[in-house]
């Protein structure tokens, strides 16, 4: 029996692993790799596995960086079935979906960038094609169309005329919805049979809503075999999701191999119970000088969080009643799927929300903005209000748009509220506005490439590390040490590298056997 670790393995996206039991094959997420862009694409583009020969997969949870590639899996030759919570499953719906029009939608923008390099080169005889003027002014034409309004079949067909290069997305939106009819969700802490003598049982993890343990027992030869999975590990004492797991039923104690993820393997996070009074003091000074906060967000988890606290602020009439817009249609679609499953919510927002008949995730001052014409009306509203936008690392969506229009302008504040990748857009603003800023580095306005053109960071930009949904050093150690666990080797996955590093590092000092995966190892045992 071996695990071969294919994604996230010195690295925090990508995730997938495969277990080999002998006689199943067993994939562990189907993530896709995210940050700088032409290497994460040639990356999600690769796929080491022969499909047919996977038998099922488990999924810990819907974030795209763990279930991103599920419509490559399945668009050829898979015949398994792709199991993970309900949650996750609902979530999935809209996740795959959104991620499938953004494939589309990257792949087309790159094409519309082709013809425009294409008709630059022709005014500038720079090629020796001969295209006639009335053709020129056809494609200037149609180039100066709103990305929406484009033909992108036209477009194609003259890259085939002309003997340009087609970029095809990793998948569509048809194939992400066909995918969907793999997946099927079951109940936490109930065993679901996945292979030969082999089943999983998932434990609440506390990252995001549905997202999942999963303990994996094989029962080959008269010996029994466990592997747990953590996925990504939540925090204890967040608001809206119950706390991770520290109490296995007594069967699925005895751990085999544990695979932990070490985002912050090296890191303490702020207090939970700080969260609602550092978003305060951010909102109040913001709203003192006649700004708006504009705050990148996950769709998933983080954005519900958000909601969740200024609810409680707004409530209490903490801060002014601005108003608070969430521009993403697929935040306001998770947002659902959170209203639809109060069995994963915590004691304290059943008390503080449900018992008094309120929805966690509406109040009177929240607007859930749908359209593209709304979004663009509101980057250009100058009275104070809070944008809660995707993508979370600003690497695409409507939150781009924001920025342009609020990042040049002191009285407004930039709130980052979560993990910025290595070369994203996200980082580069934490880097510059913050980082720099704190240890005194920074005297001129640093200048920020957003949708192809400069622009001065001159708001604020604050920083709430306290709202990750990943747990830190402790957090993650305490599921080892202080749950009832009896682990005999640990792999440490999901991590940069001097993350997981010192995650190993500390835990081999209280005697745990570790180790650190590249892409393509393998362990047997």
């Amino acid at each position: 029996m071996d695990v071969t670790f294919y994604g996230a393995a010195g690295e925090v996206t990508g995730s997938m692993h495969l277990l080999d039991t002998g006689t199943d094959r067993i994939l562990f997420d189907c993530g896709m790799f995210q940050g700088r862009r032409k290497e994460s694409k040639e990356k999600n583009k690769i796929f080491s596995i022969d499909r047919t020969k996977i038998t099922n997969m488990i999924l810990s949870h819907a974030h795209i960086d763990h279930s991103g590639r599920i419509p490559v899996l399945t668009s050829k030759d898979f015949a398994g079935r792709i199991v993970t919570t309900r949650p996750t499953a609902d979530a999935l719906d809209y996740m795959l979906m959104d991620s499938g029009h953004i494939q589309e939608s990257d792949a087309q923008y790159l094409n519309y960038k082709s013809i425009r390099s294409f008709l630059y080169q022709l005014e500038n005889n720079n090629i020796k094609q001969k295209v006639s003027n009335k053709e020129k002014n056809n494609i200037k034409k149609m180039l100066k169309k709103n990305a929406y309004e484009l033909n992108n079949e036209a477009i194609n067909d003259l890259q085939k005329q002309h003997g340009l290069d087609i970029i095809t997305p990793l998948y569509t939106m048809e194939q992400a919805r066909q995918s969907l009819s793999f997946i099927d969700g079951y109940p936490f802490n109930y065993p679901v049979t996945i292979g030969a003598d082999t089943t999983v049982k998932f434990y609440v993890a506390g990252h995001i809503l549905g997202s999942a343990f999963s303990v994996v027992t094989v029962k080959n030869n008269g010996k029994t075999t466990r592997i747990l999975y953590t996925g990504d590990v939540g925090r204890f004492g967040k608001p809206i999701l119950k706390d991770p797991t520290l109490v296995f039923d007594e069967e699925d104690r005895d751990i085999d191999l544990f695979i932990t993820e070490s985002t912050y393997g090296d890191r303490l996070h702020q207090p939970v119970e700080d969260l609602g009074k550092r978003l305060k003091k951010v909102l109040n000074d913001t709203f003192e000088r006649g700004g708006s906060v504009i705050i990148p967000s996950f769709a998933f988890g983080r954005t519900q969080e958000l909601i969740y606290i200024l609810h409680e602020l707004y409530d209490k009439g903490e801060v002014p009643r601005h108003p608070v817009y969430v521009d993403s249609p697929l935040a306001s679609n998770i947002t659902k799927v959170f209203g639809e499953h109060p069995e994963s919510y915590d004691k304290e927002t059943h008390k503080t929300f449900l018992e008094k008949g309120k929805n966690p995730f509406l109040f009177d001052k929240i607007r859930f903005v749908q359209t593209v014409e709304e979004s663009m009306r509101l980057t250009q509203d100058t009275s104070s209000h809070v944008v809660i936008s995707a993508s979370g690392m600003c690497e695409a969506g409507r939150i781009l748009h924001h920025l342009r229009y609020k990042i040049h302008n002191p009285k407004n504040t930039i709130l980052l509220v979560g993990y910025m990748a290595e070369n994203t857009l996200g980082r580069r603003i934490q880097e510059l506005g913050f980082d720099n800023i704190q240890s005194g580095e920074n005297t001129e306005p640093p200048e920020l490439k957003i949708l192809g053109k400069s622009y001065p960071l001159l708001a604020k930009v604050e920083k709430i590390g306290g709202f990750s949904a990943h747990g830190d050093k402790n957090e993650l150690e305490k599921i080892i040490t202080q749950s009832n666990l009896r682990i005999k080797k640990i792999g440490i996955v999901h991590g940069e590298e001097s993350q997981s590093a010192a995650f190993a590092k500390h835990l081999e000092q209280k005697g745990y056997d570790t180790f650190i995966p590249k892409p393509g190892d393998k362990i047997s045992f």
